[in-house]
């Protein structure tokens, strides 16, 4: 009852429309719009990770459930002060997951599904992955420190409502003091960019300030090219969700040492020895 995203899946579809409608209606040359093809990637991708959560959010309860059991002191629920705490607390843990998931390759494997389409919309944000086990530790210090589980699965499902409709063409900036602050779809178009000058920037999840905090920050200039800065070229769900593990695979057994190894798993995206 705590996770909103199995809710509004269908407020999605309505959007999904809505938008795919605006580009035939009121049709901009440089907005790319939708492609049948990559729109249907995305959502089944979409369904996929659904399907994976069911059985995963299981053991994520489990863990945190076993985590808030053992903290110290159990915050109130009824305070707003501890509203507010958790969202910044959720905000925090996406930044540091979200970056962490760029700049480590065997996390990449997971998160560049997200960054797998060469299209910027809706549909886009629900290209998700179906490896999603790799988050559970970022917001396990939440539990800790006494936030019970429910509170953090409902804020994270916040945070990812939000995030939905950042992912858009149609929408440009925002009042100067709204990009200040919020993550807004300029911020996040960076994000998806694969020129050279929008790699890994604006992480934040509702917040875009860690970023101007962090030094991660880039505002929206040049035009922006959406994808991978070596796109996969295909839209098989399959292949979409384990290509990088396939290219982490056969890097590792054509390593020459267990340094080179350690390489391929933990440092950034296209690292390779020297030699």
């Amino acid at each position: 009852m705590f996770d909103l995203i199995a809710h509004a899946i269908p407020v999605f579809v309505l959007c999904l429309a809505l938008e795919a409608a605006s580009f035939h209606l009121l049709p901009d040359d440089d907005q790319l719009g939708y492609r049948f093809d990559d729109a249907r990637t995305s959502v089944l991708m979409g369904l996929g990770n659904v399907v994976v959560n069911l059985g995963w959010k299981l053991v994520v309860v489990a863990v945190y459930t076993a985590a808030y059991l053992v903290a110290p002191v159990h915050l109130p629920t009824g305070h707003p002060l501890t509203w507010i705490a958790l969202f910044f607390a959720d905000e925090i843990a996406y930044y540091w997951y979200h970056r962490t998931h760029h700049t480590v390759r065997v996390l990449w494997a997971s998160h560049v599904v997200h960054h797998s389409s060469e299209f910027y919309n809706l549909s886009t944000a629900l290209r998700q992955p179906w490896t999603p086990f790799s988050s559970l530790p970022y917001w396990l210090p939440l539990a800790l420190v006494g936030f019970p589980p429910w509170m953090i699965l409902l804020q994270q499902s916040v945070s990812l409502l939000y995030q939905f409709f950042i992912h858009t063409e149609r929408v440009g900036k925002l009042w100067r003091p709204v990009e200040f602050v919020f993550n807004t779809p300029s911020h996040h178009r960076v994000h998806h960019g694969s020129n050279d000058r929008y790699l890994d920037k604006n992480y934040g999840g509702i917040l875009i300030v860690w970023d101007r905090l962090f030094g991660t920050f880039e505002p929206e200039g040049e035009r922006v090219r959406y994808g991978l800065t070596k796109n996969i070229e295909t839209f098989n769900p399959a292949r979409v969700a384990t290509h990088e593990w396939t290219s982490i695979w056969r890097d590792l057994r054509g390593a020459s040492s267990w340094r080179a190894r350690g390489g391929y798993l933990l440092r950034g995206p296209g690292w390779a020895p020297a030699d």
